[in-house]
């Protein structure tokens, strides 16, 4: 796992820089004009999907390195590409961007409280990497909301350089990203199939079940069809190279990656899907 363990910070530091690029103070501001269905998303995504997730390993009954893995995904915020995503349902963009930027930067509390507590229900008593929850805070404060920062603060004072040029950092991350699930794929190539037959049930279930729940939470609090395609887009798409650092980070063990590398290969598929499906809905 030496590839992944030293490649993962790298990569996450330039996603979220990448990130930090499109973002403005006003894609912060915009939670005030409309906190009711804002605090839904956040909601949905930081307390109901981790506790879906729980709920799913008392039902498949999997093995405690793979449970936690899934608790890893289920916990990070939701992944860059969500965005994208959101704009080719037609859904509500701004609120997208919004809910991606805040909850990227609140995991550096989210994450390790999740992470730390799930492992304690499920079992695992100790990190292979003897980390506390305090210092996997401040390494992800480090690698996640600093380069946000920094970015930020480039596009404030570059904004037409940066906005002229924001394709090819995107591009970037996607590069990036796939780069990092390949390094799992290549290290771990010959018990790679054992492990997704193990986790690849678990996982879809988590995926599918999760935007769909996230759906009918907006649509009960009376959102628009755009803000409900949002959320359940946010939900189902995972910063998945956050997930990997973390991962990396606690254990040695490349099984507690296994969950999000199988995460990583169905939500785009599945989300796909959803849209079309959402679009059937609309029309």
């Amino acid at each position: 796992m030496e590839i992944v363990t030293k490649f993962a910070p790298i990569a996450l530091a330039l996603i979220m820089f990448g990130l930090g690029l499109g973002l403005r103070t006003e894609d912060f501001l915009r939670v005030f004009y409309n906190p009711k269905i804002f605090i839904v998303g956040l909601t949905t995504q930081i307390i109901i999907l981790p506790i879906v997730a729980y709920l799913l390993i008392i039902l498949f009954n999997v093995s405690s390195e793979l449970a936690l893995g899934l608790m890893i995904i289920a916990a990070a915020p939701g992944g860059v590409t969500s965005n994208v995503l959101t704009k080719i349902a037609k859904g509500d963009v701004a609120l997208s961007i919004s809910l991606t930027a805040l909850t990227s930067l609140i995991c550096i509390i989210s994450v390790p409280i999740i992470v730390f507590h799930s492992a304690n229900l499920i079992g695992v008593t100790e990190a292979t990497n003897n980390l506390s929850m305090i210092s996997i805070s401040l390494q992800m404060a480090g690698i996640v909301t600093l380069p946000v920062i920094i970015g930020m603060l480039i596009r404030k004072f570059a904004n037409n350089y940066v906005t002229k040029n924001i394709s090819i950092f995107e591009n970037i991350t996607i590069v990036l990203f796939t780069f990092v699930f390949l390094a799992i794929w290549i290290e771990e190539g010959e018990n790679i199939f054992f492990y997704i037959k193990k986790s690849g049930s678990i996982v879809l279930a988590l995926n599918i079940l999760m935007m769909v729940i996230a759906y009918y939470i907006a649509k009960y609090f009376s959102s628009t069809i755009q803000q409900r395609k949002c959320i359940s887009i946010e939900c189902g798409l995972q910063n998945g190279t956050l997930a990997v650092f973390v991962a990396s980070q606690l254990f040695d063990d490349i099984i507690y990656l296994i969950p999000t590398a199988c995460y990583a290969l169905v939500m785009y598929l599945t989300a796909f899907i959803f849209i079309y499906f959402l679009r059937k809905i609309e029309a």
